[in-house]
């Protein structure tokens, strides 16, 4: 399995040195918070965007997504929604990013027809994300949290430039183990956001391995199916400032994903 980190946990931090960080640490790619306030996003010019992709090959670094934040099952017209989710895609082929992310975003309780409303978007866009050599991943996050909800948009898509982004610690909130998330995911499945905290309740990031998250279970599963893609590290130090400095347990979390996947059971 390839290892990556997001920008969530560098905020700040200018884009070079990012790709440094992940050189120096081991990583084999990074996830961009793709926003206004970052480096990297749609309204760069087109000087810019080449400096982007000079930076990650420079590097020996993969651009492994542009985590927007379009939400594809948010009321409203598809209109606004499409157009700003054709331009991530664009951006990330033109980059070589190979994933962009985007969220749900129904509301809470998600309207009836919002399953509907976010797989005729995916599939409307699906045709330019083939052209450009990207997949766009729905995250297991907010209103469709866990793996069953996500595949009762994803199944009806059956688009193969449109999957999931399995975000683990949403997937366990909404009271899924990983045995029964994976197989509910792996058709569509891109890649999987890793992360540790608390609790349920207290989801403040912690170095790998010293939170309640079963991500030994999670990188088992996934071996154990025969899954070779990638492991996201998300550590959300942009929305707790409080927590501790993401370069300096870089290297540690590098060292323990990779300790998880040498022991975890071979494919069945």
């Amino acid at each position: 399995m390839k290892l990556a980190f997001s920008t969530l946990g560098v905020p700040g931090l200018p884009l070079p040195d990012v790709v440094r960080l992940a050189g120096d640490c081991g990583y084999d790619g990074v996830e961009l918070r793709t926003h206004p306030e970052e480096p990297v996003h749609p309204g760069l010019l087109p000087v810019e965007r080449a400096a982007v992709t000079a930076a990650f090959a420079d590097a020996g670094v993969e651009l492994l997504c542009l985590a927007g934040y379009v939400r594809v099952a948010a009321s409203g017209p598809d209109g606004p929604v499409l157009e700003d989710l054709a331009e991530l895609v664009r951006l990330a082929g033109e980059l070589g990013a190979p994933y962009v992310r985007v969220f749900p975003g129904a509301g809470e309780p998600p309207a009836a027809e919002a399953d509907t409303v976010a797989a005729r978007r995916l599939g409307a866009i699906a045709p330019l994300a083939a052209d450009s050599g990207v997949r766009v991943l729905l995250e297991t996050h907010d209103s469709h949290s866990r793996a069953q909800d996500a595949v009762r948009i994803l199944g009806p898509v059956g688009h193969g430039s449109i999957g999931a982004l399995w975000d683990v610690l949403h997937t366990w909130r909404g009271g899924e183990q990983p045995e029964s998330s994976l197989p509910a995911l792996a058709p569509h499945l891109g890649y999987v956001q890793v992360k540790d905290v608390a609790s349920a309740e207290n989801t403040a990031p912690l170095p790998l391995g010293t939170g309640v998250l079963p991500l030994a279970g999670c990188v088992g599963a996934l071996s154990a199916s025969g899954w070779d893609g990638w492991l996201c590290w998300e550590y959300e130090k942009r929305w707790y400032p409080q927590a501790a400095d993401f370069a300096q347990l870089a290297g540690p979390g590098r060292e323990y994903l990779r300790g998880l996947v040498a022991a975890a059971p071979a494919a069945r």
